[in-house]
């Protein structure tokens, strides 16, 4: 299979965006949307309000484009964006009587779900961050081990071993709620 020829890097899209080319810009928002959107649903437990945090993320860093100082590190700058910006939402959602919060960053559960897929998503939002992180990203967001590793700075070696515990933690937190097997 042939390799597009003009393909950019992000350092190259960067350059080009911060002369104004808008369209550059863009194409690192749709390079990178649904990575920060894994990054955002694992500290806000819901889509929706990570959706909002990707928007102000991406809003952020075309502002603040001119301060990144190594346009090859695009994708962990946004990272970093993201996750400040999803951590500021959580705690102002914090703030609301209604908000169940283990923590400053701690994902926001949604109302509860009945049946297996709520007790999977409850599973998941009980999992560490760093493996709800690679959960999301993979299952949610649809990434292969090489993007998730780009994205997390991690090698696909790791995302999968990471994936493997997270699985099992799942499968163990299924089982002892009696969701792991049919009756």
């Amino acid at each position: 299979m042939a390799h597009p020829v003009n393909v950019r890097t992000d350092a190259e899209l960067v350059e080009a965006a911060r002369g104004g080319d808008l369209a550059s810009f863009g194409e690192l928002y749709q390079r990178h949307y649904t990575a920060m959107l894994g990054v955002a649903r694992s500290t806000l437990g819901d889509w929706h309000a990570a959706e909002d945090a990707v928007q102000e993320s991406f809003a952020v860093a075309c502002r603040d484009l001119g301060r990144l100082k190594r346009a090859e590190k695009f994708a962990t700058w946004l990272r970093a964006i993201c996750r400040n910006v999803a951590c500021g939402m959580a705690r102002s959602r914090l703030m609301r009587p209604s908000g169940r919060v283990e923590g400053v960053c701690a994902p926001i559960h949604e109302p509860s779900t009945d049946g297996v897929v709520g007790a999977v998503r409850r599973s998941v939002d009980r999992l560490p961050p760093s493996a709800r992180e690679v959960v999301l990203l993979r299952y949610f967001g649809r990434l292969s081990y090489e993007q998730i590793g780009d994205v997390l700075k991690i090698s696909p070696a790791a995302v999968r071993g990471r994936l493997a515990r997270a699985k099992r933690k799942i499968e163990k937190d299924l089982r002892e709620n009696r969701l792991g097997r049919e009756p």
